[in-house]
């Protein structure tokens, strides 16, 4: 199996964390902060099973996601089961007046685009879309929070 590439980012977020984890676990919405994810759907016969869709300049990948361990306000963990390999957690951290969401998530890169883009590169641009992804959760967030 090839090596797998992690990456970490957070972001603090001016909202109380029972705001920020219902609006997180509710995994069919992700698609509404997170670019690359074009559509997940929770399976009707396992809730611990999502199937996912990415979708990034032309490019378009799918997997099986396992829901590995969930404690509210606190991780979502996962790992991939079928389609492209990846693994990770959610962390939230109660902030009293906010909170701090932190995803680590780790990844292959599927065979073909690992010998036309270089590793690091691509590195970078999957980080900073992660890390744009988390501050329009933020965002999300905070609109949700101002409605309530």
């Amino acid at each position: 199996m090839a090596d797998l590439l992690e990456h970490s980012v957070q972001v603090e977020v001016d909202a109380p964390i029972d705001l920020v984890w219902s609006l997180w676990s509710d995994l069919e919405q992700m698609p509404k902060w997170m670019k690359w994810i074009d559509s997940v759907k929770v399976l009707d016969d396992d809730p611990t099973l999502s199937r996912w869709k990415l979708a990034t300049g032309g490019l378009e990948f799918t997997w099986l996601s396992r829901t590995l361990k969930v404690i509210p306000h606190q991780i979502i963990q996962w790992e991939s089961v079928d389609g492209l390999h990846n693994q990770g957690a959610i962390r939230f951290y109660d902030r009293k007046n906010g909170s701090i969401v932190k995803m680590t998530i780790s990844y292959a890169i599927p065979g073909f685009l690992g010998k036309i883009m270089d590793n690091l590169f691509l590195g970078r641009v999957v980080e900073s879309t992660i890390q744009a992804d988390l501050e329009r959760f933020k965002e999300y967030a905070l609109q949700a929070k101002a409605k309530s």
